[in-house]
């Protein structure tokens, strides 16, 4: 049932993706965090249906903002989301749309700023959204994100040691720092114990790659 589900929403978020295909919040981000998501879920439980749909619609708010050019909340972005529901014409009942906004709604909200929930929906889908930012994915998506934004990709001027938590001004510095800063720290603050061990190997991989970036930078041999 979720794959034919998936089939039918499928030609309405491709279409909306079209103008954002390089900015880390593509269909490509889609499909994996769904693919994330519903592998924990086979280890951790939860709902594969309520998974599966939220985690493959979870960032409509960020096409809507390169749409409208300002920042949109996942909140803001729930209307949208019903209405892509059905457009699809998938047969979910109330309570079941219910829960899939709850997860989109909430899956930003970080046990690190102390406004996570209690779900396992959402938390799931959190864990895949951000396995899906750290590791080689992430590296790649980070860089496209700096190129897009005109952020430079290292300033060795400012200690990586600066900044000890996330701080927005972070992608103002450079997209090493980011890494460093804001991207590793996720793997402290994932949800399950399944998203634990998968992180950990991401976040290494993070760390030697800034290693031999910073090496390299500064052509040490």
């Amino acid at each position: 049932m979720l794959e034919e589900y998936i089939n039918k929403l499928m030609p309405i978020v491709e279409k909306l993706c079209e103008n954002n295909k390089t900015g880390g919040h593509d269909i490509n981000h889609f499909n994996r965090t769904m693919k994330i998501a519903l592998y924990l879920q086979s280890k951790e439980g939860g709902d594969s249906l309520i998974i599966g749909i939220s985690s493959f619609l979870h960032d409509i708010h960020r096409l809507m903002q390169c749409e409208q050019g300002k920042y949109i909340t996942p909140k803001e972005s729930l209307i949208r989301v019903t209405e892509i529901i059905k457009e699809s014409k998938i047969e979910l009942t109330n309570e079941q749309i219910n829960k899939i906004l709850f997860c989109i709604e909430h899956h930003e909200n970080y046990n690190w700023n102390g406004n996570n929930v209690d779900d396992i929906n959402t938390l799931i889908l959190q864990d895949a959204d951000n396995l899906d930012a750290i590791g080689a994915i992430g590296i790649g998506r980070s860089f496209g994100y700096a190129a897009l934004n005109n952020q430079a990709y290292y300033d060795d001027t400012i200690p990586l040691e600066k900044f000890t938590v996330y701080e927005e001004k972070l992608k103002d510095v450079s997209n090493i720092h980011f890494l460093n800063n804001k991207l590793i720290k996720l793997g402290d603050n994932m949800n399950t114990k399944t998203a634990k061990i998968i992180a950990k190997d991401r976040v290494d991989f993070i760390k030697n790659f800034i290693d031999e970036y910073i090496k390299e930078w500064n052509a040490n041999y």
